[in-house]
């Protein structure tokens, strides 16, 4: 039994404190709420099942797209001209309640906040307000969302040139964006960057060791920072759970020694990295390039074992140390590659982050894997594949037969009639029926109170351990039997 998960205090457990998420069918109800519930970083990794990103959208970004409003337009740059440039549509409610749907439990949302930036480093009040209501439609689809300062233009590249100016920019943006979604519940994330930490002008990795240190320690002080402004910060972020970019957020640098978690008085961090392996199937299309051999297929026992040691190095190096993570980025094009090459790549690498305890989020961007149109994912089978993974179970409506005495003829009358499918799952005390009960069993055999009558049926994650993840599984399915 993974020991580091076991630590739960009963009101993380307790029904009343659920809110539904990955695993079922959701209908947009209520206004962002913000409760801060007394879950840990790990359970509300855990909580997000798998995810997608809302890649190519709120983070375009670009000195052209002024330079063509000043040649075609009015010269009055708006939000939804940045919002749009890179290919995507106008952001919709329905988009992403079709994200929910589909099964995901938590959206990604990357920010390029120097878009329409004042003196000062100010953020745009509409592009803030625009942010808002993306994430405030993500997290009334009772989905999880995640917020960040992304590629941004570039500005992040430059920190070993003009590092206090960099960090003053950087101070001031999360002093912003903390103060700004404060009363957010837990249902909100903050990403301290994307990818950019960590910089090939101080240390090449494919070269010596020299400035790698240098590197790192920048790395780790520019987390710090943001741990620091966000803690400082009022509302909720003094417990809001935080994500730590890793160096350049590779599995392998970020295992590191050199690579720190800040230091976080609250405890409440996991830490991002992205997967891309091999770059010649997952970022290569069809035309080869000087680092990297385009490829069209992928899943040798070559591809697998790569795959498999590197979700490992990631279990061993964090999830084992009680340190939760979060593939921020995954996936692969679908120009060049076989359709069915993209379908197992994806949904292997979902497969293995998902099972080591790594909470896999998709990047899709416009015309990619969700089709933002149709407010469904293109490949169904592709959807069916990561539905299976996360153990989403969508509503659905099957036709049963019911007699009904007709009170004009002495003959019965058959009406057909719509009902929910909803499956018995948890009965863990074999008593016939699932119920609050099952869940206190779990609880108890948890703390080391108490057996269990039916083992397997204790196993709602399928992974032949019997931890805090059946706890929040079984959560989960309480909300809709």
């Amino acid at each position: 039994m993974k020991k580091q998960f076991i630590s739960i205090s009963l009101s993380a457990v307790m029904l009343a404190s659920v809110i539904p998420a990955a695993g079922n069918s959701f209908t947009c109800t209520s206004a962002a709420d913000s409760e801060m519930r007394d879950m840990t970083t790990m359970e509300i990794v855990r909580d997000m099942g798998v995810g997608i990103n809302l890649g190519n959208t709120l983070e375009a970004c670009g000195d052209w797209i002024a330079d063509v409003d000043r040649q075609w337009g009015d010269g009055i740059l708006t939000v939804e001209e940045y919002e749009t440039a890179w290919g995507s549509p106008v952001i919709t409610k329905e988009m992403i309640k079709g994200m929910a749907d589909e099964g995901f439990g938590v959206v990604r949302v990357p920010v390029a906040w120097s878009n329409l930036m004042e003196d000062g480093y100010k953020i745009n009040k509409d592009l803030d307000a625009r942010v808002h209501e993306v994430v405030d439609w993500i997290i009334e689809c009772d989905m999880y969302a995640i917020i960040n300062i992304h590629w941004d233009n570039g500005w992040v590249n430059t920190f070993p040139d003009n590092k206090d100016e960099c960090m003053l920019r950087y101070q001031t943006m999360w002093t912003q964006i903390a103060d700004s979604f404060k009363e957010y519940g837990d249902r909100l994330m903050f990403e301290s960057q994307n990818e950019e930490l960590g910089w090939e002008k101080l240390w090449n990795p494919w070269g010596s060791t020299d400035g790698k240190a240098e590197s790192y320690a920048l790395v780790n002080e520019i987390n710090q920072k943001f741990v620091d402004v966000v803690r400082s910060s009022g509302g909720n972020n003094p417990k809001r759970h935080l994500l730590i970019s890793g160096y350049n957020t590779g599995f392998d640098r970020t295992c590191d020694p050199l690579f720190k978690m800040p230091s976080d008085p609250a405890d409440r961090m996991a830490v991002s990295v992205h997967y891309y392996t091999p770059a010649g199937f997952a970022i290569l299309e069809d035309e080869d390039a000087d680092w990297a051999k385009a490829r069209p297929t992928w899943g040798t026992d070559a591809d697998y074992k790569e795959l498999y040691d590197n979700m490992d190095m990631m279990k061993k190096g964090y999830i084992d140390k009680g340190i939760p993570v979060i593939v921020g980025e995954y996936g692969c094009p679908s120009k060049g590659k076989e359709p069915d090459s993209v379908r197992l790549f994806i949904s292997s690498v979902c497969k293995a982050a998902y099972e080591r305890g790594l909470c896999p989020v998709l990047w899709s961007t416009p015309g990619g894997h969700y089709d933002r149109e149709k407010c469904q994912m293109a490949d169904q089978e592709l959807k069916k594949l990561l539905n299976e993974i996360s153990g989403f179970e969508p509503k659905q409506t099957v036709t049963t037969t019911t007699t009904i005495p007709d009170t004009t003829t002495a003959s019965p009358q058959t009406t057909a009639m719509t009902t929910e499918k909803q499956p018995l799952r948890g009965d863990l005390n074999k008593d016939g029926s699932f119920n609050v009960a099952d869940l206190v069993a779990l609880q108890q055999f948890i703390l080391g109170n108490g057996q269990l009558e039916a083992w397997e049926a204790a196993d709602l994650c399928e992974d032949k351990v019997i931890d805090i993840f059946d706890v929040i599984a079984i959560r989960k399915l309480l909300i809709y039997n």
